[in-house]
This record gives C-alpha cells, structure tokens and sequence, in this order.
C-alpha cells in the first residue's frame, strides 16, 4: 500500500511520522524544519521534537549607543556585529533618547501620528493628555508669544493673495424668482 490513503484511495492523506502515532491524515502538514509529515496533533516543532526548529529564528543585538537593532546570524558574535555597528557610521548617540509624554507616570513614545502640540503651552504631548485638563498646563509667557498676526511676505509674484481672489471671483448670474 505505500505512503498514504486507503485501499479505495491510495493517493488520500498520509500517514503521521510521528513513530508512536502513525495516524492517517488527511490534511496533514509539513514540518519547514525537518520536511516530515505530521498530523495535527504532532505539527508544531515542541510536539515532534523538532531538530532543526531553529533554522527560521531570527536573533537581534540592541546596540547601547544609538538604541538600533542589528541581525545577528548564527555564527557571528555580539561583540564583533557591535563593533561593525559602530565602524559603519550608522551608529548616532542622537537617536537613543526618543522623546517620551512629559506627564507624570506616562511612558507613551511621542512619534509622528501619536504626538499633539498643546496650543496654551506649547508642550508635545501623547493623544491620551492632549487637553489642557489632562496635563499640567501652564500658559507660555506672553512676552514670547506674540498676540499680533505678522504679515507673512506674498510670493515672488508681488501679487497679494487678496487681489488675486478678487480678479479670479466668477460672475454670479441674478437670483431666479419663483412664480
């Protein structure tokens, strides 16, 4: 009979490689590390006791400097992948210290799409504290911030954005009134 399936059926399933269980799968699956087959029961590398369940891990270095995660491959060692870091100009102290929420016992990571800028003080704070009630909020003093718009210079074009506007106004035709 072979491999797999039935006497009706020869070509269906297989039969589990597991030596105590043997049992006949019909969706079995295929180990990535040893290429056995398996049934359910015995498809994880800890069920099968795998030997070769670490071909596909993946081990990273976290260089102390700059805060960076550098692959590891198996044969290379921490010290020598470290220096190679450093070596390569990669290596900026500047990209260690990631701004954090400046609230008290709040540890959330101020990036791009989770930072607010309060418009009172100005203090970047995470999504969570990002009214004033929420944060210690305290007004910039006034000899800093300046209550008076200042006129920002028009474009090289000397054209005022205002006159601009008005010359590009389309003509409204008169309101139709209704019998």
């Amino acid at each position: 009979m072979g491999r797999g399936g039935t006497e009706a059926f020869p070509n269906l399933g297989l039969h589990c490689d597991r030596e105590d269980c043997n049992q006949l799968d019909f969706l079995p699956f295929t180990c990535d590390g040893c290429q056995k087959v398996f049934c359910l029961e015995h498809r994880t590398y800890k069920s099968h006791d795998c030997s070769k369940s670490d071909h596909n891990n993946r081990t990273v270095v976290v260089c102390e400097i700059c805060s960076m995660s550098i692959e590891k491959k198996a044969e290379e060692g921490e010290k020598t992948i470290l220096e190679q870091h450093e070596r390569s100009g990669d290596c900026d102290p500047s990209k260690k210290k990631k701004p954090t929420c400046p609230v008290r016992r709040c540890k959330e990571l101020l990036t791009f799409s989770n930072c607010s800028t309060c418009k009172i003080c100005r203090q970047k704070v995470c999504l969570k504290h990002r009214f004033p009630t929420d944060h210690v909020c305290k007004p910039v003093a006034a000899a800093s911030v300046s209550k008076i718009p200042v006129k920002l210079p028009a474009r090289s074009t000397g054209i005022d954005c205002r006159e601009k506007k008005k010359g590009n106004a389309r003509q409204r035709s008169p309101p139709i009134e209704a019998c």
